[in-house]
């Protein structure tokens, strides 16, 4: 009876993708279509046989099967759906200044919202923290952090280099992350479990093929991207050739797929570089925090809208030593 239960909660492909369209029609469905809430996952724990542990070992391993499923089919979708609206918007609208600095439009605030109704609908346990409106984190194993247009500038300036990025922390520390550029027509998405404990698909991928950084050493053949605050880099000869791209999740995802052997970010905020770094990590790169103060994990009620994660990423830890010394404290 709970594994019928379990899995009538987990039809998550046709249920998501109808809720999903349901959201983008009226507000008055929302209700209606709200899907059946996920139940509460936890390790099984406690003393057992090893035939029992092993029994519950293995219905857990299948519902995070499931778990995973949801969450890919979830972010897909509302990325799609959130994108193709958001494109009506491209090079049409315009942006104001923010206190820090940033940018930000009524799309913006239209798709954080979307967003963020999406996955409360699905996992309503799960927190959230939005670049444009919720700031603090939250308590509980499990948090969502969203970016509803990581590239506004590019974005309002008609330039199709922009996405939508959505990562999933638990316990602190990205563990899978979903970017969308709808413009470009690609997805990237990845898992990375690092010393979680969980369990799970493993993988990095764009537009469902698997990727991986590359096995390169750098040349004036290959790419190096940089954010418009570490330009200085470009005084003095470097190993590579350089690009700015404007946004930071394509910036590292870049190096995820092989594209660019490294990346560098500045001022980057959480929600700019959580889906990334579970993305990278399981395309095989390395990160690097170019601060003093651990990256992850978060911690409970810190207000996260004016903290900045400086990082350097890079195709694999062997390239650390070849482009850190460029890079300024």
């Amino acid at each position: 009876m709970l594994k019928a239960l379990i899995y009538r909660v987990y039809e998550s492909k046709k249920r998501i993708k109808d809720f999903v369209e349901g959201l983008f029609q009226t507000s008055a469905k929302l209700g209606e279509k709200r899907p059946i809430p996920l139940l509460k996952l936890s390790r099984p724990g406690g003393r057992a046989n090893d035939s029992a542990r092993a029994g519950r070992l293995k219905f857990w391993g299948e519902i995070m099967a499931d778990f995973w499923e949801t969450v890919l089919t979830l972010t897909q979708e509302v990325t799609d759906r959130v994108g193709t609206q958001l494109m009506k918007d491209f090079g049409k609208i315009s942006a104001t200044r923010k206190a820090d600095g940033t940018l930000v439009t009524q799309a913006d605030r239209w798709a954080d919202g979307a967003i963020r109704d999406a996955i409360a609908a699905v996992f309503p346990e799960h927190g959230l923290l939005t670049e444009e409106t919720l700031h603090l984190f939250p308590k509980g194993d499990w948090c969502w952090v969203i970016d509803p247009i990581d590239g506004t500038t590019n974005f309002t300036r008609g330039i199709p280099i922009w996405g939508i990025s959505i990562g999933l922390l638990y316990q602190g520390t990205p563990v899978f992350g979903a970017v969308r550029f709808p413009q470009l027509g690609q997805f990237f998405h990845g898992y990375y479990y690092g010393d979680s404990g969980l369990n799970g698909p493993t993988g990095a991928f764009l537009n469902d093929e698997p990727i991986r950084t590359s096995p390169d050493d750098p040349s004036l053949n290959h790419l190096f991207n940089l954010c418009a605050r570490s330009t200085a880099i470009m005084a003095r000869p470097f190993p590579c050739k350089l690009r700015l791209l404007g946004v930071a999740s394509y910036n590292l995802v870049l190096v995820a797929c092989g594209t660019a052997l490294g990346g560098v970010e500045a001022t980057p905020k959480i929600w700019d570089v959580a889906a990334a770094y579970a993305i990278l990590h399981a395309a095989g790169g390395a990160w690097v925090c170019l601060t003093s103060e651990p990256l992850f994990p978060l911690q409970v009620e810190q207000n996260y809208r004016d903290r900045p994660f400086p990082t350097l990423a890079v195709a694999r830890p062997d390239l650390v030593s070849a482009f850190r010394p460029f890079i300024g404290k």
